[in-house]
C-alpha cells in the first residue's frame, strides 16, 4: 500500500508539472517534497495573515488574546501528530512549528505582563475598541452618543496626562515602549473608524469632524510623553559616539540562543570568535609577508585600501567580480544555478542617508552599490572608497548574489514554500559559508586578495565579539567601533556605520553573530557530508537549497536522517572548540 501511494503521488505530481524532490543520499530519497505538517503548516501560515488583517489594533487586549488562542489551537492540533510515524522532513516542521508556536506564546505572555503594568494609564480606550469593533461589520452608529463618548476619553486624557506629567520617571524603556504601542493601536483604531464613515455618513461626518481631530492629536502627544517618563538610568548612557542601542542582558540570550538551536553560551561562542580570529591573524600575517610589509599589516592592508576605483566606475567594477565569481561557481561544479535566477539580478546606487546604517554593498535580488555621491564630505568620500575596494568587495560578491542571497531567496520562492523559519543562522551563514569554501578552493589570486577576503573573514568574528559583548553588558558602542578599526582595520565612519546598523537598526541581537556562526554550521556540516564522500559538493548545496530556511541543526537533521525525539532540544556541537 505505501509502495502503491508513493507510485501514484509521484505520477500526480509529473502529470501537474513537479519534480519529485527527494534525492538518494543518507536515506532521505523516495521522500515526497512536501511533509504531512503540509497542509497544517499551510493553514497556519494562512489563518495567521488573516487574523492580522483582521485584528489590526497592535498591543490590544482583543488581538493578544485572539492570537493566544489562535496559537494554543494549532499546537493542539499539532500534537495530534503520532510523531514516531512521521518521515524525517515531517518530525523536523513538527519540532520547528512547535518551537515557533511557544516563541510566540511566551512573547504574548511577556506583552500581557507588560500592559497590566500600564494598564492605569491607557484604560480610558475601551469605547474607541468597542466602535472598531462594529466598524469591521460596517454597523451603522449611534454618532451622537460616540461623539459624547470620545469627548469624555479627551477630558480623561487631559487629566491623565496632567496627572502623568507630575510623575516621577516611571517606566523602564521596554514598558515605555509597549506604553507608546498601545497608545499608537489607539490612533490605528480610531483613524480606522473616521475613514470609514467620514463623508459617507452624514450624521457620523457632522458629530465627529471635531471630536476625532481633537482626539487625535492627544493620543500623538500622550505617546510622547509616555516616551518621556521613561526612568533614564534604566538607559544605556551615550558614551558619545551618538549610539544608544538596548542590550538584552545574559537571560534573553540564552532564551534566543536556544530558540535558534544553538548550543553554546554566549561566552563559548565568543570564545570561538576568538579561535578564529587567531587563525586570520596568522593568514594576514602570512599575506602581509608576501607584500612585502613583514608583520605590519595594517600597512598591506592599507595598500590594499588605495586600490579603489574611481568615482562613477564601482558598479562595472563589481559586476567584473560577479563574473569572476560565476565562472568560478561552474568551472567547479559547485552547485546548480538556474538560468533565470542568473538572468534577473540586477544593480541599484544605496542612498547617501543608507550609507550611514549600510556602509557596504547589500544584495539579494538587488545588488545595492554602496559608493559615495556629490553630497558627501570629502573625508566620508574617502572612506567609503577605501572600504569597498576591489579586494575586500571580491569576498562578498558572492555572499550577496551567487551562490548567497540571490539565489537563496529564488530558490525559497520556490521550493518546500509553506517553511516560514527565517533565521539568519540559515540566510546569512549560508552566504558566509561560500566566503569559507572558496577561500579554501583558491578563489583569492593574490595576497592582496587574501587580505580582502581576511578583511571580511575578521569582521564576521568581531560582530561576534563586540555584538555579545554589548548586549551582555560588558561593553559600550564605542568600544565596539574602536575594536572594529582597532582589530579589524575598519574606517572609522564605516566601524561607526556598522555598530549603528547592529544596535539601533532593528536587528535582532543575534543578527551580526549568525553570520559566521550559521557559516561554521555549514561548513561543519559540509565536512561530515562531503569530506566524507557521503555527497559531493554539489549535492550537498543543492539539497540545502531545496529544504527552504530553518535551523543548520535541522538542515543536519534531514541530510543525515537524524532519529529525532519529540522533546528534541538543540544539542549539535559544530565547532571543534579543542
Amino acid at each position: 500500500m505505501k509502495r502503491f501511494y508513493k507510485m501514484h503521488l509521484k505520477a500526480l505530481l509529473l502529470a501537474l508539472g513537479m519534480t519529485w524532490a527527494g534525492h538518494s543520499q543518507n536515506g532521505v530519497g523516495n521522500e515526497p517534497p512536501v511533509s504531512e505538517l503540509y497542509q497544517l503548516m499551510n493553514e497556519m501560515s494562512a489563518d495567521e495573515g488573516s487574523l492580522g488583517r483582521f485584528y489590526i489594533v497592535d498591543s490590544s487586549p482583543e488581538k493578544r488574546e485572539r492570537f493566544i488562542q489562535f496559537y494554543q489551537d494549532y499546537l493542539s492540533r499539532l500534537e495530534k501528530f503520532s510523531f514516531d510515524q512521521l518521515s524525517v522532513n515531517g518530525r523536523v516542521d513538527y519540532l520547528l512549528v512547535k518551537s515557533d508556536i511557544n516563541r510566540n506564546l511566551r512573547n504574548l505572555e511577556e506583552e500581557k505582563k507588560e500592559y497590566a503594568k500600564i494598564e492605569k494609564w491607557v484604560s480610558y480606550a475601551g469605547p474607541i475598541y468597542e466602535t472598531e469593533k462594529l466598524r469591521r461589520r460596517g454597523i451603522h452608529l449611534e454618532s451622537s452618543k460616540i461623539a459624547a463618548e470620545f469627548n469624555a476619553i479627551s477630558n480623561e486624557l487631559e487629566s491623565l496626562s496632567a496627572a502623568l506629567s507630575k510623575e516621577p520617571p516611571l517606566f523602564d524603556r521596554n514598558l515605555a515602549e509597549r506604553g507608546q504601542d498601545v497608545v499608537k493601536g489607539h490612533q490605528t483604531a480610531l483613524e480606522s473608524i473616521y475613514q470609514f464613515y467620514n463623508g459617507y455618513d452624514p450624521e457620523f461626518t457632522w458629530w465627529m469632524e471635531k471630536p476625532y481631530a481633537k482626539l487625535m492629536e492627544q493620543l500623538k502627544a500622550y505617546g510622547k510623553l509616555i516616551m518621556d517618563k521613561v526612568d533614564e538610568s534604566t538607559l544605556s548612557k551615550d558614551d558619545g559616539s551618538g549610539i544608544v542601542g538596548n542590550p538584552v542582558g545574559a537571560k534573553e540570550l540564552k532564551n534566543l540562543l536556544e530558540d535558534a538551536f544553538i548550543p553554546y553560551t554566549a561566552e563559548e561562542l565568543v570564545e570561538i570568535a576568538n579561535k578564529e580570529f587567531a587563525w586570520c591573524d596568522r593568514e594576514l600575517l602570512k599575506a602581509s609577508r608576501e607584500m612585502g610589509f613583514g608583520d605590519d599589516w595594517k600597512a598591506a592592508q592599507e595598500k590594499v585600501k588605495q586600490s579603489y576605483v574611481p568615482e562613477g566606475q564601482q558598479p562595472e567594477a563589481m559586476l567584473d567580480l560577479y563574473n569572476q565569481s560565476i565562472d568560478f561557481l561552474k568551472k567547479n561544479d559547485l552547485l546548480t544555478i538556474p538560468p533565470v535566477a542568473e538572468e534577473t539580478w540586477r544593480m541599484s546606487m544605496m542612498s547617501p542617508e543608507r550609507q550611514k546604517i549600510a556602509p557596504f554593498f547589500l544584495g539579494g535580488e538587488v545588488l545595492q552599490i554602496s559608493y559615495p555621491t556629490n553630497t558627501m564630505d570629502h573625508d566620508d568620500k574617502m572612506m567609503s572608497m577605501r572600504g569597498n575596494n576591489p579586494h575586500f568587495s571580491r569576498a562578498t560578491v558572492h555572499h550577496e548574489l551567487i551562490a548567497g542571497h540571490h539565489l537563496q531567496g529564488f530558490m525559497n520562492r520556490r521550493n518546500k514554500t509553506y517553511r516560514n523559519f527565517r533565521t539568519p543562522f540559515w540566510t546569512e551563514g549560508w552566504a558566509l559559508y561560500w566566503e569559507l569554501i572558496l577561500w579554501d578552493m583558491d578563489f583569492p589570486r593574490s595576497p592582496e586578495d587574501r587580505i580582502g577576503m581576511l578583511f571580511w573573514r575578521m569582521h564576521r568574528c568581531a560582530r561576534i565579539i563586540f555584538s555579545l559583548n554589548y548586549h551582555l553588558g560588558k561593553w559600550t558602542p564605542q568600544e565596539c567601533i574602536d575594536y572594529l578599526v582597532d582589530r579589524v582595520g575598519h574606517e572609522r565612519a564605516n566601524a561607526e556605520g556598522e555598530v549603528r546598523r547592529s544596535f539601533t537598526g532593528r536587528y535582532g541581537p543575534l543578527y551580526q553573530l549568525a553570520y559566521m556562526t550559521g557559516g561554521m554550521q555549514f561548513y561543519a556540516l559540509k565536512k561530515e557530508l562531503v569530506d566524507s564522500g557521503k555527497m559531493t559538493y554539489k549535492e550537498y548545496h543543492d539539497a540545502v537549497l531545496r529544504e527552504n530556511s530553518m535551523p543548520v541543526e535541522m538542515v543536519r537533521a534531514i541530510l543525515t536522517n537524524q532519529p529525532l525525539d519529540k522533546n528534541y532540544k538543540t544539542s549539535w556541537k559544530f565547532y571543534d572548540r579543542k
